[in-house]
Parts: C-alpha cells; structure tokens; sequence
C-alpha cells in the first residue's frame, strides 16, 4: 500500500501560539480522510502543510515521496489539487465558469494571453460533466451560489488531475440543498477508480460524505484520535474534540451529532 503523506511529530509555532503541536499522521493511496475540529483546533494550517504552503517549525513532512525543505515546492504544489476560500477570493466575479475550470491547467485565476488545447477544453468538461455543473459553464463567476463556486472550485481542483485533493470546508455556508448536492457529488468522486487520495476539513460530522473511510479528530493543535472511520469516530472521542458531551448516529452511511441530553449517557 503506497503512502501519500506522512507527518512525523509536526509542530508549527508563530509568536505566542503553538497552531500544531507534535502531529503524526500517515495517509495511504487508497483512504479518504476528513479533518475534524473545533474552529482553532489547526486543521486549516494542517492542510497548507499537507499542501506544501507551510514548512514545520518541527518535525518532518513527506508529501507524494518529497520531504519538505529538501524539494521544489513549485513543483510539488502542481501534484496538489487544492479548493478553500483563498482561491475563490482570487477569482475574477465576471470569469465564466468554464474558464475557471480550465485556467487551472496553468496554474493562473483569469485567462489572459494563454493557450489551452482541445484536449484541455475536454478535460475541463468532462470533470465539469462529474460534478453535475456542465450548465454552469457560460454563468459567470460572479453570479454562482456559494454550493455552485464550491462544486466549481472542486472542478478546477482537479483539472490538473492531482495525485492529493485537499478540501478546505467545503461545506461552509451552504444550505441544505446544496450542502446535499456536494456530498453526492464528493461521493461519487471517492468512489471513482483513479481518483486522487481526499482529505476534507470539516467542523460537521454530518457533512461526511457516505465513502470516506478514516478520520482524524483535531483539538488545540494535536490529535485526539486517528484511524478507520467505523472504529475512531465515536460519541466519546467527538465528545473530547468538541468539548461537550454528544450523542452520535450513524445511519444509511451518513452520521449526526447532538448535545447529549442532562442525564442520557452519550451513545455511539
């Protein structure tokens, strides 16, 4: 089984605040991650390090079989697929979609002088095609819902057909609908034979899409717990992350969690 990443006690420190403290975590080709936590917990500075953005204060990263500080990380970040608000807030608003979409193929937000070949304009559409935005191609940027920039921001993430696809709350701001949309959409991706290896941050245990299989928990920096989705993702170890106690189900493959009611033990 081939190893996407590995971290081996990453700590990252900025004056006066330790964002990652002491994180060991292996991903291999053939699991999807999600990323749970708390808002400050790390997980959005554990994905730029994932992402070749951020170098650790300590502790080594092997990202795709480059260990960070001794690679190119220009090169490296093109094997990255990467979707957050950052790209978004770079996009132009009167950019057509499709050109969003395509101008990934050369690393730019905004076509100017550059060329693309028919096959690019096939790959744009046919991704386009997956994530079930083929009638957002002539809408502008600028126009989109929030849950249609984030299937487009997916779309441009995965035209250079990365080997790792970073998610960075995808599902922030969408409402149930669209939240819905995305979650069938991020299935049928994992569920694709040649798929990159997925890792999606998330404060919401019910924005897990159905085939994502591990899971790691995410407090103050440091990790709680880690592993096989069915065996780490319990009432107790939520309950440790997000500080409260909870109750969890898990039905038809889709989770929820709720404050534990005074007096109710937390079930799993």
């Amino acid at each position: 089984m081939a190893t996407a990443f590995q971290l081996d006690s990453v700590s990252v420190v900025r004056p006066g605040k330790r964002l990652l403290d002491d994180v060991s975590w292996t991903v291999h080709d053939d699991e999807r991650w999600v990323v749970l936590g708390p808002n400050g917990a790390g997980k959005s500075t554990l994905l730029q390090v994932v992402g070749a953005h951020l170098h650790p204060t300590t502790g080594s990263a092997q990202i795709l079989g480059e260990r960070l500080g001794a690679t190119d990380v220009f090169d490296l970040r093109t094997r990255i697929g990467h979707s957050a608000t950052v790209v978004a807030d770079r996009i132009p608003p009167a950019e057509r979609v499709e050109d969003v979409v395509l101008s990934a193929a050369h690393a730019v937000t905004g076509r100017w002088r550059e060329t693309y070949d028919e096959d690019d304009v096939q790959r744009a559409r046919q991704i386009m095609g997956e994530l079930g935005i083929t009638g957002l191609a002539d809408r502008t940027f600028g126009t989109l819902s929030e849950g249609e920039r984030k299937r487009s921001l997916i779309a441009r993430a995965l035209m250079t057909d990365p080997e790792l696809l970073l998610l960075d709350e995808p599902g922030a701001g969408l409402d149930l609908g669209a939240r819905e949309d995305l979650l069938a959409s991020l299935d049928v991706l994992s569920s694709t034979p040649g798929a990159p290896v997925l890792v999606m941050v998330s404060h919401h245990v019910e924005e897990i899409p159905p085939g994502f299989t591990h899971v790691l928990l995410l407090r103050d920096g440091g990790v709680v717990a880690r592993g096989p989705i069915a065996e780490v993702l319990t009432a107790e170890n939520l309950g440790t992350t997000f500080g409260m106690r909870l109750e969890l189900d898990h039905v038809d493959g889709r989770y929820a969690a709720r404050r534990a009611q005074y007096g109710r033990r937390a079930l799993r």
